[in-house]
């Protein structure tokens, strides 16, 4: 994988900040995006260049508006050139219990276009790069089940947006497969605040009752995954919805969420 590009959005912090990490830990030149979190991109970069030795570039963009994502490729185009890796991690939700009918139209659309609208905005232009070197690999963030289409109360947009997307994710990879392009989905369990940034070492030094393997998730774990899926050697692995709850049942609960 060494001297690829990956363009990973929402990747200042969080689950995107600890997959920047693993992918630049294995030779990949890094491109993420915030919205609002803009020091926290650029001490990322500087700490990715100087720990790795890779290329690394912030570029602020918002995934839920179409001029941005545009702008935002050709940005990624003028400073490194190509895209081989695509990671749309970024998807805007609103933590507060809503039913359907109380959503505002503002409210809806964006979350529509942030986790659904926003991945096809730049998958459309990153796939015609990926298709000139026959290789690529595309990653999107779902949840537990949502290959099934499952309902989930009070979530009903964030819901409706990833159900669509794993269809997507799904089209897509068929589509792309003769291409050398594979194109998975990545499902996290309860991944809670700080441990969106910590690591499999300090969660193993941990107790949660609530998840069958007994400990917290955290970001690394879905960054190991998405690193594997990344690989050369991974090219058998497409069209895949593939969940890193450990064990738990995490729409189990949906009436209590």
């Amino acid at each position: 994988m060494n001297g690829k590009v990956a363009l990973i959005t929402g990747g200042a912090t969080g689950i995107g900040k600890k997959t920047a990490e693993a992918l630049a830990a294995s030779g990949n030149h890094i491109a993420v995006t915030y919205r609002t979190s803009e020091q926290k991109a650029k001490e990322l970069v500087t700490e990715l260049e100087g720990k790795f030795g890779i290329r690394a570039f912030a570029f602020q963009s918002d995934s839920a508006d179409e001029s941005n994502c545009n702008d935002l490729i050709e940005c990624v185009k003028e400073h490194m050139g190509t895209i081989d890796i695509l990671i749309h991690n970024a998807g805007p939700y609103i933590h507060e219990r809503k039913s359907m009918a109380d959503y505002s139209s503002e409210e809806w659309n964006y979350l529509i276009n942030g986790n659904l609208n926003g991945f096809f905005y730049l998958a459309k232009e990153a796939v015609l790069l990926m298709r000139e070197k026959r290789w690529g690999r595309i990653i999107t963030l779902g949840f537990e089940r949502s290959e099934t289409a499952p309902g989930w109360v009070y979530r009903s947009a964030f819901a409706a947006a990833k159900a669509g997307l794993t269809s997507l994710t799904k089209t897509l990879a068929m589509e792309e497969a003769a291409n050398g392009i594979t194109v998975n989905m990545v499902c996290p369990g309860d991944i809670y605040g700080g441990w969106k940034e910590r690591s499999i070492e300090d969660a193993q030094k941990e107790t949660d009752k609530d998840v069958p393997v007994g400990r917290p998730g955290t970001g690394e774990d879905l960054a190991r995954m998405i690193a594997f899926l990344c690989d050369s050697r991974s090219d058998f692995i497409t069209g895949s919805v593939i969940p890193v709850t450990g064990g738990k049942d995490v729409l189990g609960k949906i009436y209590q969420d």
